[in-house]
């Protein structure tokens, strides 16, 4: 494959820049609406060694916001259809694919000295503070996504540190739950919008196009300029 797909980005942040991110290792938890995206725009952006751990399949409940969610993929691993995904993009990539379960001592104990950095699209709390603890613990940078479901409005999405969010109610519980844990600091992205109110009463987070896919872009984005500004 002729390296000339990457001309147009080599234009904007240059030769030497290419470089730093076709040689850098990023690991994504969680492949599902905002994953799937951010896993997206950092391989299209030119990161050429991912790591993508999710242990769910795909269902037709997903085909609205997962850039994976395609029908002749439902049943199928998350992992595994975005690492095809990758790799029709890109087949130059190095793909790691995990299931939690599959990982002796826990999900975070993916994260070493080898990763220049975790993004967290993870849903639930007690895997974002296992994951968050181990990238602090390493001195690995870390980004977290708060929450997106019931939103509407991507214009309203953020990136700031834990400690300077409001309305998000998960934001709310990660800052409880890292300020006991001595963590001072964490770069999330999360929405200022207020939560959207289901007409029926349900569990499920209500969600649409336009929500996941912009959050996965902008930390994305996060992730390629923090490493090429090293």
């Amino acid at each position: 494959m002729k390296e000339d797909w990457k001309s147009r980005t080599e234009l904007l942040i240059g030769k030497d820049n290419i470089k730093k991110l076709s040689d850098s290792k990023v690991i994504v938890f969680g492949i599902g609406g905002v994953g799937s995206f951010a896993v997206e725009g950092l391989v299209r952006a030119g990161i050429e060694n991912i790591i993508l751990v999710d242990n769910d399949v795909i269902t037709s409940s997903n085909l609205n916001r997962q850039i994976h969610a395609i029908i002749s993929n439902i049943g199928k691993l998350k992992v595994d259809c975005m690492k095809e995904r990758i790799l029709s993009i890109n087949p130059k990539v190095k793909v790691q694919t995990y299931m939690p379960q599959d990982i002796t001592n826990g999900e975070e104990m993916l994260i070493d000295k080898s990763i220049d950095y975790v993004v967290d699209a993870v849903d639930t709390v007690t895997t974002k503070l296992k994951l968050i603890q181990k990238a602090k613990d390493y001195q690995v940078p870390i980004i977290s996504c708060m929450g997106t479901g019931n939103k509407l409005d991507p214009t309203k999405f953020e990136i700031v540190d834990i400690y300077k969010t409001s309305v998000c109610p998960l934001a709310k519980v990660m800052r409880k739950e890292l300020k006991k844990r001595g963590i001072q600091d964490l770069k999330v992205l999360y929405s200022k919008e207020e939560t959207i109110k289901h007409d029926i009463e349900t569990r499920t987070p209500a969600s649409i196009s336009f929500i996941p896919s912009v959050a996965g872009m902008i930390i994305a984005k996060e992730v390629i300029t923090d490493i090429i500004s090293k």
